[in-house]
């Protein structure tokens, strides 16, 4: 490999479609590199999540060796779309999944005019030109697997070593082309746990206004991607430093330097970022994570000075949060159900503390008003709120306590319900009335159910039930009596299993 690597790239992770799409390529005479986040993937041994090949050929050439039904080509600048068949086995069936590989014809770019998008692109001649228009010398590496050549005219290798951010040429002249770089600048810092470097830091703070320019949807998809990353309190911190945190939340901004009462540690900005951070400790997923990050969103605007407790109260930061949490994320465009979910979670991150005056017909309400789909995620968020305040330990016993009432309010208890048959299909079978008899002969059966849960059907069920409609009233009520007691030895024995596994 010449252009010496500090760090060799292994060929055997690249996938193998596409080895073969660039072999195509060298077969009709044309170069072929992988360029961009791969190649610096490779480099640092990361899993690569997209794959991008640069090529001389223009797209019409591209069509014309992988075949127009084979190709995919609906954009001006340049990148086709290949078409890879993969046959799959699901069970005894072979599907067929199709696999999109994009080339992109070296290009230069001119005029951009609205601080995203070039507004005329012109086909390059050469890798090294194609490489001049990349974002971050960490990205402008390219390398054809082919003829194992390294191409790296920018010291993105350098930059790598030394985990540094810095733009390919000129800063200002990048993010004045596309203003969404900046906050790609921060999403890397958070993602690779990389710096920026001062002339690229410099150069953002003071273009940040540029980012007004950019769509919703995009600074969504740049948020998300840092609240997934490594450490995003790395990314949001710089976003606040960089003056960008205003253009995916301005309530996130005004939490910074609120203060807390008592046993809050830190303001309300650093506690609701160290909760994020304890959520990606726990590889929650994004709806939890976005939580934790707005559970507290609504306490600047709630937060009073009690004299006499002497001390900050936020009374309905929860509601108000609600109502600001669902603004947030319909203005970044985030879709309807994590909208939902994230902004209910935030009403209702307050529940009950003092589990010796929590009844179960309240924690019912709750699993009610979250949802039974929501309530173990917002068990996660209240111990990320904790973890948040600066405590060390995780699940104190209150907190285990209730968790042990919600999986008994979540568990269906063992009754005549579990039956297969009720009292009025027996009362057809028997073309009896509503009487006392009805219930023996149901707690009669439920005893031999439970001795032996292939009986529950409903075909033994009401054979049974018609001999047990020739037994004695006091044959049937000792039967009954024996049904009932093993019910209750049942769901005594699976509460008990319950609190075992909370220790509580």
């Amino acid at each position: 490999m010449n252009n010496n690597s500090y760090n060799s790239i292994d060929k055997n992770k690249i996938p193998k479609n596409v080895i073969w799409v660039c072999e195509e390529l060298s077969k009709n005479d044309f170069e072929s590199y992988l360029i961009g986040g791969c190649v610096r993937d490779l480099i640092i041994s990361r899993e690569p999540k997209d794959w991008d090949i640069a090529t001389n050929a223009t797209p019409e050439q591209i069509i014309s060796i992988f075949g127009g039904e084979e190709t995919v080509y609906e954009n001006k600048f340049g990148t086709v779309g290949v078409k890879i068949r993969n046959k799959i086995e699901k069970g005894e069936e072979i599907i067929e999944e199709v696999e999109i590989i994009e080339v992109t014809t070296y290009r230069k770019e001119f005029e951009y005019e609205d601080f995203r998008h070039p507004g005329k692109v012109e086909w390059g001649k050469s890798i090294e030109e194609d490489l001049e228009r990349r974002d971050f010398t960490m990205n402008a590496i390219a390398y054809d697997p082919i003829k194992d050549i390294l191409k790296d005219t920018h010291k993105g290798q350098d930059a790598i070593k030394n985990k540094i951010i810095n733009c390919v040429g000129d800063s200002e002249t990048r993010f004045n082309e596309d203003a969404l770089r900046m906050l790609r600048a921060i999403r890397f810092s958070s993602e690779l746990e990389f710096v920026i470097s001062n002339d690229t830091f410099n150069a953002i703070f003071k273009l940040q206004n540029n980012l007004e320019k950019i769509s919703k949807e995009r600074i969504r998809d740049e948020f998300i991607k840092i609240i997934l990353s490594k450490n995003p309190m790395q990314g949001l911190v710089l976003c606040q430093k960089l003056g960008l945190l205003k253009y995916i939340s301005p309530d996130l901004d005004s939490a910074i330097g609120v203060e807390q009462n008592g046993h809050h540690t830190y303001d309300v900005f650093e506690h609701s970022l160290r909760s994020l951070n304890h959520a990606v400790e726990k590889n929650y997923d994004l709806e939890t994570r976005l939580t934790a990050l707005f559970h507290d969103i609504g306490k600047p605007k709630t937060r009073r000075y009690d004299e006499n407790k002497k001390d900050y109260t936020f009374y309905g930061h929860e509601v108000v949060g609600e109502r600001m949490t669902k603004k947030i994320l319909e203005n970044l465009k985030f879709e309807k159900r994590i909208i939902e979910k994230v902004s209910k979670m935030v009403r209702w991150h307050m529940f009950f503390s003092d589990t010796e005056q929590i009844t179960l017909a309240s924690v019912r309400r709750l699993i009610v008003n979250i949802g039974k789909e929501n309530i173990w995620d917002l068990i996660n968020v209240r111990i990320c709120d904790r973890m948040g305040s600066g405590t060390k330990k995780e699940e104190p016993y209150r907190l285990r306590k209730f968790e042990s009432m919600i999986e008994e309010a979540l568990r269906d208890p063992i009754s005549l319900k579990t039956l297969k048959i009720n009292g009025e299909k027996i009362m057809e079978i028997l073309n009896e009335k509503p009487g006392k008899k009805i219930g023996l002969i149901l707690n009669a059966l439920f005893e031999e159910v439970i001795d032996d849960g292939n009986k529950n059907t409903e075909e033994y069920l009401t054979d049974r039930s018609k001999e047990l409609n020739s037994l004695s009233e006091k044959e049937l009520q000792d039967l009954a009596n024996a049904g009932k007691e093993k019910m209750q030895d049942k769901n005594e024995e699976e509460l008990g299993e319950i609190k075992k596994k909370f220790k509580i």
